[in-house]
């Protein structure tokens, strides 16, 4: 909530309900096919002082009114982890005076920056609760605990600890820590089971919602651009050579980062998509804070867990801030760019039921290779299979693909592939003289190849027109701080 509104980007129907009716989307049942796939931005206007229940009812008023979504709630036994004790807790049972603004799992920023497939999170919990806890789990460490996670502990009262485990699932017992290993610290585990837990059904919904009014620029016209109150730009020591990014609450925090990094990050592009830039776009670089006002709230979901301040308002006041020390001006603009056009070669996929929603879920990881990128889709047709594969092939894929397969229906299909960073770490060992085709079974798999030998579809290479950020003018050098 910024500005009075109330902002909802990219959200599935499946999101919105979650966070109208104040369950987890997997809790979300039944509904038309598309429930999972569609995204919608939702931007509405609300007095400040209304509270997250009142804006959870206002929502709900609002998807009943514009997509005519008719929902019933029951208690039903679904997939869920279970929070156990795995031995003897080393919890440190909480003073009474705890200060209720310090509890809760504050994330620690990290001394040293690491990059997400090396990076520890770090939590200090004060005086929380074990369903506390379970319901953190699962919202802060969704990659491992993908189901809703129940107190199965039997401990009572509040307690404090610390928790520190990988980012993402070590790929050697030496390179990290798991978030199994990471509670076993405090005596504690979580093991699969079904548990009955709230859920909404989704009876029915219109896909396209009615139109929005006439008068919308009228009566919601766009707030005032967000700004840092605090920044300071300078120059990185020439001794550091890594970049970093750290978001923490309505903070930013860059190391070594270039004028071309900060744009890609700000406007969510891949770099690639940055035309017109001069040559020193990515050879300068900065360290770069900027801090929000503290009169700043969210501009998300009205949740317990919502940061201090949205990540897009933070990417906006970033925007601001290279247009004003840096005198950064742009436009975009329709350039021809290297994309891909989905084609059938000797397709082998499973007709899908059309009663199942269609879905595509990324994990990363399985029992086999904590290194590999599953796709699963269910109940989904080539067009949305092609959506849908920018996102978990983002080092492969930096535009749109085209669907060109002709193939008609729905298939139900997995697609594993390593990252590309992987592949090409693979051709560089002196084992390996092809990036993209393993010399053993055990080898890292393309996303090219593996759409190719675990689909029978083809991913072509070919210049289409795509939106691109064009630079029209930007300085060397920042002003002052």
């Amino acid at each position: 909530m910024a500005h009075d509104r109330l902002a909802l980007r990219d959200a599935t129907m499946v999101d919105l309900i979650a966070v109208a009716y104040n369950v987890d989307s997997l809790s979300v049942l039944g509904g038309p096919a598309w429930l999972e796939l569609d995204h919608f931005d939702i931007l509405a206007k609300a007095s400040r002082s209304t509270s997250d229940d009142g804006l959870r009812l206002m929502l709900r008023a609002l998807l009943a009114d514009r997509f005519q979504l008719v929902v019933h709630s029951e208690t039903r036994p679904l997939p869920a982890f279970a929070l156990t004790v795995g031995g003897t807790p080393r919890l440190k049972p909480s003073a009474a005076s705890t200060d209720p603004s310090e509890q809760g799992c504050q994330y620690q920023q990290p001394k040293t920056p690491a990059s997400a497939d090396t990076m520890i999170v770090t939590f200090s919990c004060h005086a929380v609760t074990m369903d506390y806890f379970a319901q953190f789990l699962h919202e802060t460490a969704g990659n491992y605990l993908p189901k809703p996670v129940v107190d199965a502990t039997g401990l009572k009262g509040a307690w404090d600890f610390d928790i520190s485990w990988s980012l993402r699932a070590p790929k050697t017992v030496d390179s990290g820590i798991t978030l199994s290993d990471a509670l076993k610290q405090l005596g504690l585990k979580v093991t699969p089971k079904s548990a009955p837990l709230p859920a909404v059904i989704v009876d029915s919904a219109c896909e396209t919602p009615s139109a929005n009014s006439p008068d919308l620029a009228k009566l919601l016209p766009p707030p005032p651009p967000a700004t840092f109150e605090v920044a300071v730009i300078k120059p990185s020591a020439p001794n550091e050579k890594h970049f970093g990014l750290g978001l923490n609450g309505g903070t930013i925090n860059v190391t070594h980062g270039s004028p071309e990094t900060l744009i890609a990050f700000a406007w969510d592009i891949d770099k690639a998509m940055i035309a017109d830039g001069p040559k020193w776009l990515s050879q300068d670089f900065y360290d770069v804070m900027g801090k929000a006002a503290a009169s700043a709230s969210p501009n998300g979901p009205p949740t317990s867990a919502a940061p201090d301040i949205d990540v897009d308002d933070i990417k906006e006041m970033l925007r601001s801030l290279l247009a004003d020390r840096f005198k950064l001006v742009v436009h975009q603009e329709d350039r021809p760019f290297d994309s891909y056009t989905l084609l059938a070669t000797n397709p082998k996929m499973k007709k899908a039921d059309p009663a199942n929603r269609a879905s595509c879920q990324v994990v990363w990881g399985d029992e086999k290779d904590p290194s590999i990128e599953v796709l699963t889709c269910q109940n989904t047709t080539m067009r949305q299979f092609a959506q849908q594969l920018q996102s978990p092939a983002s080092g492969y894929i930096k535009s749109p693909v085209l669907d060109a397969t002709h193939i008609e229906g729905a298939y139900d299909f997995v697609l594993r592939f390593n990252s590309l960073r992987d592949v090409q770490a693979r051709a560089a060992s002196p084992q390996s003289a092809d990036a993209t085709v393993p010399s053993d079974p055990g080898g890292a798999i393309s996303l090219f190849d593996a759409v190719d030998k675990q689909l029978g579809l083809k991913l072509q290479k070919e210049k289409r027109p795509i939106p691109m950020l064009v630079i029209d003018h930007i300085e060397e050098k920042p002003t002052e701080n």
